[in-house]
Order: C-alpha cells, then sequence, then structure tokens
C-alpha cells in the first residue's frame, strides 16, 4: 500500500508531465512540493523501486503505465470529491481544495462510485478540470491557454481556473469569472494588469497573476459536438 506522501509524488510528477515535457528534473518537483532536492531524491528512489517512476541520469524522472495509473486515480478521487463538497454539501469552490487534499487518500473505491453515481458522473470539477473515467484513462486535456498570454481585442472563454489560492478564486467569484464566461479582453496595461469586459457589459481588471491563474479558449470550441470543460 503507498503512503499519502507517495501518492502526492505521483501526482505532482503526472501534474509536471502535462504540463511540460517529461523527463522532470527533481527541482521542478521540488518547487511544486515545496520540498528540498534531497527529499525528492529519496522519495524517487522510493518510487522507483516499486516500479511507479523512471529516473533518467541527469536529466529527471517521468511515471511508469502503472505510476501514472495511481497518479490518475488520484487526482480522479480530488477532484470528485470537490465536485461533491461543492454540489452536495454546500461548500464554496475557494474551500474545497485544502478538503480533497486531505480525503483524496482516504475513500474506498466504493464510496468513489457512490459519489460519481449521486454527482451523475461529472465531466469537470467546479474548477473547470477534467476528471479522468473510471477506467483511468490518460486525460484528454483540450487546448487552452492563460489569459495573460493574449492581446486586446480577443473574445474568449474561461475554461478552468487554478485551484490552488483560495484568495484568487474568491476573486474571480467576486468579478463573476468561472469556468464557462465569456470575456473580451479590453486593454493590456504594461503595469501588469489585464481589464475584460464580460458578457454583462461590466469591465473587471485583473492583476497579472490572476490572469495566468485562468486558461482560456476560443468560445466556439463547444456547443455544436457538445463538448463541455475542468
Amino acid at each position: 500500500m503507498l503512503s499519502a506522501k507517495m501518492e502526492d509524488y505521483l501526482k505532482a510528477i503526472y501534474r509536471l508531465e502535462r504540463d511540460g515535457d517529461p523527463p522532470i528534473a527533481p527541482s521542478t518537483i521540488a518547487e511544486m512540493l515545496d520540498v528540498t532536492a534531497p527529499t525528492v531524491t529519496s522519495m524517487v528512489e522510493k518510487l522507483a523501486d516499486r516500479g511507479l517512476v523512471e529516473r533518467e541520469k541527469y536529466k529527471g524522472v517521468q511515471t511508469t503505465p502503472e505510476g501514472e495509473t495511481v497518479a490518475l486515480e488520484i487526482i480522479r478521487h480530488h477532484r470528485l470529491l470537490e465536485t461533491f463538497l461543492t454540489e452536495q454539501l454546500g461548500y464554496d469552490w475557494a474551500e474545497v481544495h485544502e478538503e480533497a487534499e486531505v480525503l483524496e487518500h482516504h475513500i474506498s473505491e466504493e464510496f468513489e462510485r457512490r459519489v460519481a453515481a449521486v454527482l451523475d458522473e461529472p465531466e469537470f470539477d467546479p474548477h473547470g478540470d477534467p476528471i479522468p473515467s473510471d477506467s483511468l484513462d490518460p486525460i484528454d486535456d483540450e487546448s487552452a491557454t492563460a489569459l495573460s498570454e493574449h492581446g486586446e481585442g480577443g473574445r474568449l472563454e474561461v475554461a478552468r481556473v487554478r485551484d490552488r489560492d483560495p484568495d484568487e478564486l474568491t476573486y474571480l467569484s467576486d468579478a463573476g469569472i468561472t469556468p464557462g464566461t465569456v470575456l473580451t479582453i479590453e486593454e493590456v496595461a504594461p503595469i501588469g494588469m489585464v481589464t475584460v469586459q464580460l458578457e454583462s457589459g461590466s469591465s473587471v481588471s485583473l492583476p497579472d497573476h490572476i490572469a495566468d491563474a485562468i486558461q482560456v479558449r476560443a468560445p466556439d470550441t463547444q456547443g455544436e459536438d457538445g463538448v463541455s470543460q475542468a
């Protein structure tokens, strides 16, 4: 049986693989998990001994197929729990990440199945992140880019938002910006501020670090084909 810490490492490595090109440098893992490089090295050795990651000397690590399956299972637990907490227990979307981080390691497969059934097998969590299927197939992320990468005049739809900072999530919720929100970039100021106009006509100014937390896509990427967004 894997420890919660081992599962956290596998989840982190998998997410870093999705965001960049594996193998992943130990220093990158250390930064994401806020631990020291020697701590990462020690854990990677344990995971490698169990056949969950592969190491490339002087390059880094990546998950094996078995390690990827473990990571996907934990991610499924996490995102189902976030959805359950918001939809069934009335949690705010800014509160659920930390709760799910604790609970994700301790639920049974039967509990997971019942939660998914109660929620009608959701495809996405409250922050717009895709929920892995019960078959634990690799996540097929749609192409989305940070709002901060776009210029003035762009009309875009929010695909998902970063879920780790409660203050960011509260800021966005208060501004009316959640997954599915359509907005137009009015101004990109050199002082580190992006101003967007919502479909309601209201304008919202977003600091760069908030704009970085918002992933967007073209509004017409869903609709006719019924694909919805994680």
